[in-house]
């Protein structure tokens, strides 16, 4: 099995930190608008269908304040993940019943569906599998901390 590198998907221009989003939709809609304005998706509103297409398929919230959002979209240019760390817990449908403050959408192309996002996938349920790891995401004060969490974490 090969292994991602995260940092060839995860890229610190698709990292907010501290945003003030009160809902799911209100961060789904933000992470969604920044994919589009830095080129990965040709259309934030298309993209954003199919995250909610998805989300109607069952839970994304995979609990300790976590939540993995995707959308496998014509839209999508180049596979890729968008992470927010909000300010405040918001509600989410989650694994175990509480709020999220960790959120990291997937926004994956057509044809890349089976191969590369089923192994960021992988990568990324290695990293939210760490307690450590969520802590520390939890508590990041900037993206450049953000980034290199994820890409350095071993």
């Amino acid at each position: 099995m090969e292994k991602i590198e995260l940092d060839k998907v995860v890229h610190q221009e698709l990292i907010i930190v501290g945003t003030k989003a009160k809902n799911k939709k209100e961060i789904i809609d933000q992470l969604g608008q920044l994919l589009e304005k830095k080129g990965y998706v040709t259309s934030a509103e298309e993209y954003i269908k199919d995250v909610y297409l998805r989300e109607e398929e069952g839970e994304t919230g995979i609990g300790q304040g976590v939540a993995i959002p995707h959308g496998k979209s014509s839209a999508v240019k180049e596979t890729t993940v968008a992470i927010a760390v909000l300010d405040q817990e918001i509600e989410w449908e989650t694994l175990d019943g509480k709020g999220v403050k960790i959120v990291i959408m997937f926004a994956v192309k057509d044809s890349d569906a089976n191969t590369t996002h089923v192994l960021l996938l992988q990568q990324v349920a290695i990293l939210l599998a760490n307690d450590t790891f969520i802590e520390a995401a939890k508590n990041v004060k900037s993206v450049d901390a953000l980034y290199q969490l994820i890409t350095e974490f071993q």
